[in-house]
């Protein structure tokens, strides 16, 4: 097995036979995760490719490049996989969350702000426990604002410090 460089991007193997960095998730692992999770068609994802720096950090590229790449930055901060529980990222959401089916929830003008402040509220959910896309209208449409966390009655905004907005 090849060692994870932190240093540099690598691509996302297609499959767990393609895998040559233990621990690494494959292309078919994120897919399936966004479609479990959020109801995302894998096919929405199909003019993309996914990258890993560091430990778990994914990231998104719309195209193809020759892997490994040695650069600072590559397309958008995607997801962390290289935890208990995979977590996308605010960045991912707010591109991809107008695609997601399952575990959405919508907030009133008043709750999304609470929520893009960054603070906590309690809510009824009747749907999985986790991680959430949030959501709510702008110009009389649904826009994905963020992830949310939801446990224990309580939804948990995952809005990061430098990215909170006082609507």
């Amino acid at each position: 097995m090849t060692e994870n460089a932190s240093h540099r991007f690598d691509r996302l193997p297609d499959t767990a036979d393609d895998r040559e960095v233990e621990g690494r998730a494959t292309r078919r692992e994120v897919l399936e995760w966004w479609e479990e999770r959020f109801g995302v068609d894998p096919a929405v994802f199909d003019d993309y490719t996914f990258w890993e720096r560091g430990s778990g950090k994914v990231w998104a590229l719309r195209g193809a490049e020759p892997t490994p790449v040695d650069v600072e930055g590559l397309g958008i901060t995607f997801m962390r996989t290289r935890q208990e529980h995979w977590k996308p990222t605010l960045t991912a959401v707010q591109r991809f969350g107008q695609h997601a089916s399952n575990n959405v929830i919508h907030l009133s003008r008043e709750d999304a702000r609470t929520f893009m402040a960054g603070d906590d509220q309690e809510r009824d959910w009747d749907g999985d426990w986790g991680y959430l896309v949030v959501t709510t209208d702008v110009a009389g449409d649904p826009e994905p604002l963020g992830v949310g966390l939801y446990v224990y009655g309580e939804l948990r905004s995952q809005v990061p410090k430098g990215r909170r907005r006082d609507l």
